[in-house]
C-alpha cells in the first residue's frame, strides 16, 4: 500500500473508525497465521491498515503453489504416470519451496508496514531530524518495495511450474493447473501494483529503472506462461 503518499488521511480515516488509534501498533505478523479463513477475510476489509494488497497478492499466489502441489501430488505414486514421477516429483518439491516463500511474503509485507509506521514516528522539529527521517523513509520504501516484488517474482515460479505440469500431470485434476495459471498471473499483476504505487518516492533512478524493466518482463513472460499453460489444460480437458 502506498505508506508514505497516503499516509495521513488513511490514518485519520482508519483512527476515525476505531481501527487504528496513534496510541497502537499494527497486528503482528505472526498473527495472521492464528486466523481461520474467515478471520482473514473480515480482517481484510476492515478498516485495519494490514493485511493489504502485498499481503492479499501473496495469499492468492501461495493458492496457486497450492493447486500445482495438489496435482502433483495426486500424479505421484499412480502407475498410470510412472514414467513422468521423477519429472513430478522434482516439481512437487520446487512448489512447496514457493509455497513457502509466498508464505514468507504474506508476513514480510505486513511487517513492512511496522517498519513504516516506526520511521513515520521519528521527529522532525529541527533540519537534522527531518534529513535522518527523510533517509530511513528512503530505506523502507525501497524495503516495502521489495517485498512485493519478491512476491511477483515467486508468482512467475508458480506460473513456470503450472506450465511443467500441464502436460504431465493427472488428468483427472488437470483443471486445478489452469486454476494456479490464472491466480498465479493475477497474483503477480497485482501485487507489482504495491510496487508502482512506492516506486516514484524513491529517489535512487537507477534502482526505479531496474525495477521497471523487470516488472515489464515479468509481466510478459507471466501472460505467456499462463496463456501456455491454459491452452494445454483446455485442451487435455477433452
Amino acid at each position: 500500500r502506498s505508506w508514505l503518499a497516503d499516509h495521513d488521511f488513511a490514518f485519520k480515516e482508519r483512527s476515525q473508525g476505531n481501527s487504528l488509534t496513534e496510541g497502537e501498533l499494527p497486528m503482528s505478523a505472526a498473527e495472521v497465521w492464528t486466523w481461520n479463513i474467515e478471520e482473514f477475510l473480515n480482517q481484510a476489509a476492515s478498516s485495519a491498515p494490514t493485511p493489504g494488497g502485498g499481503s492479499i497478492s501473496a495469499y492468492a499466489g501461495a493458492l496457486g503453489a497450492s493447486m500445482v502441489c495438489m496435482v502433483a501430488n495426486l500424479t505421484i505414486g499412480k502407475p498410470k504416470y510412472r514414467d513422468v514421477e521423477d519429472q513430478v516429483k522434482e516439481i512437487l518439491a520446487r512448489a512447496e519451496q514457493t509455497l513457502a516463500a509466498l508464505k514468507r511474503g504474506l508476513t514480510s509485507d505486513i511487517e513492512e508496514f511496522s517498519n513504516f509506521m516506526e520511521v513515520y514516528k521519528l521527529p522532525k522539529s529541527t533540519e537534522e531530524e527531518k534529513a535522518l527521517r527523510a533517509e530511513k523513509l528512503q530505506v523502507v520504501l525501497r524495503s516495502a518495495t521489495e517485498v512485493p516484488l519478491n512476491i511477483a517474482r515467486n508468482c512467475l515460479e508458480v506460473l513456470k511450474l503450472a506450465r511443467e505440469l500441464a502436460p504431465i500431470g493427472n488428468k483427472s485434476a488437470i483443471s486445478d493447473v489452469g486454476v494456479a495459471a490464472y491466480l498465479a498471473e493475477g497474483a503477480l499483476k497485482a501485487a507489482m501494483f504495491s510496487v508502482d504505487i512506492n516506486l516514484p518516492q524513491i529517489s535512487d533512478e537507477t534502482y526505479r529503472s531496474n525495477v521497471l524493466e523487470e516488472r515489464e518482463r515479468l509481466f510478459a513472460e507471466s501472460t505467456k506462461l499462463k496463456d501456455e499453460t491454459v491452452k494445454i489444460v483446455s485442451e487435455r480437458l477433452v
